[in-house]
């Protein structure tokens, strides 16, 4: 009896040991905790701001693109309301229900049921919503359940209702009428509080619904609402905070420098600036707390990411065909400024999916983002290219450097007698010859460089800075409008490559007229402009 008791004791003391040398790790999956991850405060200095609400008994969203800490935010709200003892707070996902088949019945009935396990993650036996079986079949509504739960609470209750824009159609506005018409019994029959969590503010849910379904009205089937929140991404700030626990755990040091070029590629956005850091200490450096993290790991992490298409990075592939989505990225890609119907609503859609930034310029809100978005787009004319004419040695000069006016003479060829037969048939065809040059010359590139984008909507061009070795070479993609877009284009390359600190840059100004109209004989010519000392290489085709 004895030797088994020290064998226990010792197993329970290498148990502890073990969980004592456990380190933090930079979370990318699910919900965060603070005794397992690195975080960032959940509450964002928001939490006053929705304990009054709470207090004021008010209804209320909170919306932010995927992979922002939302579920955490919700699980940390429910769990220190509970604590701090002046409510019952319990938080229940409607993603179950979110499937356009189900009926309004089943769906009442698979929330009822979800809240009642939830429940008892969040609270004590006495606070528990009452059990689903004790009602008849066909008679669980989400209305009458809730006031038959605060019925017998002694606190008010505050619902979380998370994903509630992933329910379509007829589920959708039943879910929102029930909650406002239990709204004039509160907070003695039904919840004092209720946010409803999702991707898309309010204004976005009748959009959800059927545009033939005469019962949804012109009016919101949820008035009731006080305020949005939106939950931002990252600041700096916050970045260096989440680094410097990981420093404080292990020793490991974000150097500033490399704190800038995580942030500056993630955006700020939570789930890449986890998976920046994670891929870095976890996959390259292996968990070797001794190493130094370098530039170049953050430059490989990236590139790592891009080309893994995690689901999170994956899902933007699911945006690029939204109507509302495509005429935004067509707009950052060719420079131009959005012009069509709708198109406030279209960025402020766009914005809430987080795919561009919610200041100006209009662009994608990450470079991991835009790369993403880019090589999407690029795929169909990359595969289209023959290797013949993308072997990156043809365009190497003796001393292993990149020859560009070799690349671009190439590329004007390819571009002669391909661009509008393939343009024509492609979806995004006002894109098409940006997204030509740069599939080229990502197919070429590949073979030992890289290539840097920068695009925004209004700004009238994109620009292309290749890296290759110790060369930095600049491209700056033009479309012809009118007479004055040439000029216009040489005088923004001389300041681009004034900020760049480079002499030497390229314009491929291309022409939207057809051959029909223009032949190309009149449209391709190479010409030299030198523009306060810098030397602009012209490519008109």
């Amino acid at each position: 009896m004895v030797i088994h008791r020290r064998l226990l004791d010792r197993t329970s003391h290498n148990k502890r040991a073990y969980l004592y040398q456990m380190k933090r790790f930079f979370n990318t999956t699910g919900l965060c905790n603070a005794e397992d991850h690195y975080m960032v405060d959940p509450f964002r200095n928001m939490y006053e701001n929705i304990l009054h609400l709470i207090h004021s008994k008010q209804y209320f969203l909170i919306h932010a693109p995927r992979q922002t800490g939302k579920t955490t935010f919700l699980h940390a709200l429910a769990h220190r309301l509970n604590k701090e003892g002046n409510y019952v707070s319990v938080v229940c996902s409607l993603e179950s229900a979110g499937y356009n088949s189900i009926t309004v019945e089943t769906a009442n009935e698979v929330f009822i049921q979800s809240l009642y396990l939830t429940s008892k993650f969040f609270l004590s036996p006495d606070a528990l919503p009452p059990e689903p079986d004790g009602y008849l079949p066909g008679n669980l509504l989400l209305r009458n359940y809730l006031t038959d739960w605060c019925d017998t609470l002694d606190k008010p209750l505050v619902l979380l209702l998370d994903e509630v824009d992933a329910l379509y159609d007829d589920v959708l506005i039943s879910t929102l009428r029930q909650l406002r018409d239990g709204f004039q019994t509160r907070p003695n029959h039904f919840p004092q509080s209720i946010a409803l969590v999702g991707l898309r503010d309010i204004r976005d849910f009748r959009m959800r619904a059927r545009a033939d379904n005469p019962s949804i009205g012109s009016g919101s089937p949820f008035n009731i609402k006080a305020k949005s929140f939106f939950l931002p991404a990252f600041s700096k700030e916050e970045v260096r905070g989440l680094l410097i626990q990981h420093t404080q755990d292990t020793g490991q040091v974000f150097s500033e420098e490399v704190l800038e070029k995580l942030y500056d590629y993630s955006g700020g956005q939570p789930w890449l600036t986890n998976a920046l850091a994670n891929e870095v200490v976890c996959e390259i450096l292996k968990n070797d707390y001794s190493l130094e993290i370098t530039l170049d790991m953050i430059e490989l992490a990236k590139e790592r990411l891009i080309e893994q298409r995690q689901t999170h990075l994956d899902s933007l592939a699911d945006k690029i065909d939204d109507p509302r989505v495509r005429p935004i990225i067509m707009s950052i890609i060719t420079g131009d400024s959005p012009a069509f119907d709708g198109a406030d609503d279209a960025i402020r859609y766009c914005r809430d999916l987080g795919i561009i930034s919610t200041g100006n310029p209009i662009q994608f809100a990450n470079p991991i983002y835009r790369e993403i978005v880019t090589r999407i787009l690029t795929i169909g004319f990359s595969i289209g290219i023959n290797q013949d004419i993308a072997q990156t040695s043809w365009y190497l000069n003796t001393d292993g450097s990149l020859n560009m006016d070799k690349l671009l003479d190439a590329f004007t060829k390819f571009y002669r007698r391909n661009a509008e037969s393939w343009i024509d048939r492609y979806q995004y065809k006002e894109a098409g010859h940006q997204l030509m040059l740069m599939a080229f010359l990502q197919r070429v590139i590949n073979g030992g460089g890289r290539i840097e984008r920068e695009m925004a909507a209004g700004n009238g061009r994109t620009d292309l800075v290749v890296f290759w070795k110790e060369q930095v070479l600049t491209i700056e993609i033009k479309m012809h409008h009118d007479k004055w877009s040439e000029p216009e284009g040489i005088e923004q390359l001389a300041r681009y490559l004034d900020r760049l600190g480079q002499k030497t840059g390229y314009m491929v100004f291309l022409e939207k007229k057809s051959a029909l109209e223009l032949s190309w004989e009149d449209r391709i010519r190479r010409e030299v402009h030198i523009v306060n000392n810098k030397e602009i290489i012209i490519y008109a085709m």
